[in-house]
């Protein structure tokens, strides 16, 4: 792979708006946006995906919802500090958006991650007998920055990634998926969170004198 910090993190997803645009911050004068995308999976279900987005690149003063666009980007956190501790926060950054008429010929969701497992492997089995396996990605970006995205692996892929080391390099393709859970703040309070990962469709291991 080429060029640093692009090729190794490629995500395009297409859907439907569904929120407002909500103000996140400025860089040398630009603002950067956040927007929902709600994004069909082949079952029923859907995704309710965050799109992180230039002012420059669409009009933030303008309600889309329901308008269908196609994004392409990097998949990008961040920690933001809050209750003595980090929480992770996920998002598409968007390079580029285009509007559509149809679905049509269109992959609703895809990435492409290249980089190190920074993270012990948690390999487990359901009640149901599926087997599992989280993994924690440090993706390289540019001038030394990385990002750290937890994906999910299955079946087979659950059973080879929960044997990686903490250093691993791993290729893998996969979609972005959101998860509704509820995370307890008292005794008899809790509140409802959304938890972002990709669910990994495939997935290679780099041996270390690779390039």
């Amino acid at each position: 792979m080429t060029e640093q910090g692009i090729n190794h993190n490629q995500v395009e997803v297409a859907g439907r708006i569904s929120s407002g645009f909500e103000y996140s911050h400025e860089i040398f004068g630009e603002g950067f946006y956040t927007v929902k995308l709600l994004v069909n999976r082949l079952s029923e279900a859907t995704d309710e995906i965050p799109l992180l987005i230039s002012e420059r690149l669409i009009d933030v003063t303008k309600d889309y919802q329901g308008s269908l666009v196609k994004a392409s980007g990097q998949f990008r956190s961040y920690n933001k500090h809050e209750e003595n501790r980090n929480h992770l926060i996920l998002s598409v950054f968007v390079r580029d958006i285009e509007f559509l008429e149809s679905m049509e010929d269109v992959k609703p969701n895809q990435i492409v991650l290249d980089g190190f497992i920074c993270k012990q492997p948690v390999y487990r089995m359901t009640p149901l007998g599926r087997e599992i396996c989280d993994i924690l990605l440090a993706v390289n970006r540019s001038y030394g920055k990385s990002d750290y995205i937890p994906c999910i692996c299955w079946g087979r892929n659950a059973r080879f990634a929960g044997n990686l080391e903490i250093g691993s390099r791993i290729e893998l393709i996969g979609r972005i998926q959101s998860r509704e859970y509820q995370k307890r703040i008292g005794e008899n309070e809790s509140v409802k969170r959304v938890a972002y990962e990709v669910s990994v469709n495939k997935l290679e291991f780099h041996e270390k004198d690779e390039e």
